[in-house]
């Protein structure tokens, strides 16, 4: 009976160490801070702090006329440059056929030659322009990365923004419908665990099930002690805030 006891002891012992429940702090899963880049006066901002946004959607759009412009010219310089490298060619084709023929001198034949590729080349740098200015139109509208609830507007229509080595933040995105809790432990707790292990948060009394998704390898000081960083990812379909107290329940 003794040794009964003895063996039931050490099994709930053993499942309230690993069972361990850890204090935690609701964090975004995936946060990042949004710009544009690209100069320009802000013409329309289409979200506003707690919307849902889908991948792709148009979060603000700078004035774009100036882009649109660029983009038009030098439209208009390739059907002007193509025009004169078909013309080029036809005159190549044309003293190329004398030249065959001994009618013409070997230095006008070169010259044809060289009408040809400056045409072609002209043509070439053209089109990468076009390019070039097409991409700074379509960067001149702001969409979400993912699908994500917005957490921070710092952006205003007619505002200017400026283009340098540091963007400036406009909006800020969290994925939607995924949280981190994340909690600190000793290293004789962190080396019983695993990446992708399951785990239990709870928080406002609802409980989820989740993952360990990343194991801290540098101590930090926490509590005024040296512990190491996890982070347990969980879906949620309520919008959650980050900063709010979370309940690990660990394997």
């Amino acid at each position: 009976m003794k040794n009964l006891i003895f063996v039931i002891a050490a099994l709930i012992f053993s499942a309230l160490v690993h069972a361990a429940d850890e204090q935690a702090v609701l964090q975004w899963s995936n946060r990042v801070e949004l710009s544009v880049p690209v100069s320009g006066v802000v013409r329309s901002v289409n979200v506003n702090v707690g919307d849902q946004v889908k991948k792709g959607q148009m979060l603000l759009a700078l004035d774009n006329v100036i882009f649109q412009a660029k983009v038009n010219e030098i439209l208009a310089s390739i059907t002007r440059l193509t025009a004169e490298e078909a013309e080029a060619k036809k005159d190549l084709d044309r003293v190329k056929e004398l030249y065959e023929r001994t009618v013409v001198a070997t230095a006008e034949f070169d010259q044809a030659k060289l009408r040809m590729v400056r045409a072609e080349s002209m043509l070439a740098e053209a089109r990468a322009n076009l390019k070039l200015q097409q991409k700074g139109l379509e960067d001149s509208v702001l969409r979400a990365p993912f699908d994500a609830v917005v957490v921070s507007r710092q952006v205003e229509p007619g505002m200017s923004v400026a283009s340098t080595l540091q963007p400036q933040t406009l909006l800020v995105l969290a994925k939607s419908g995924e949280m981190t809790a994340r909690i600190y432990l000793g290293a004789a707790l962190i080396e019983k665990l695993k990446v992708g292990q399951p785990a239990t948060v709870v928080s406002s009394g609802q409980s989820y099930s989740g993952k360990i998704k990343a194991l801290g390898l540098e101590p930090s000081k926490h509590d005024g002690a040296a512990s190491y960083q996890v982070d347990v990812t969980f879906a949620s379909k309520e919008q959650l805030r980050a900063g709010a107290a979370a309940v690990v329940k660990l394997p």
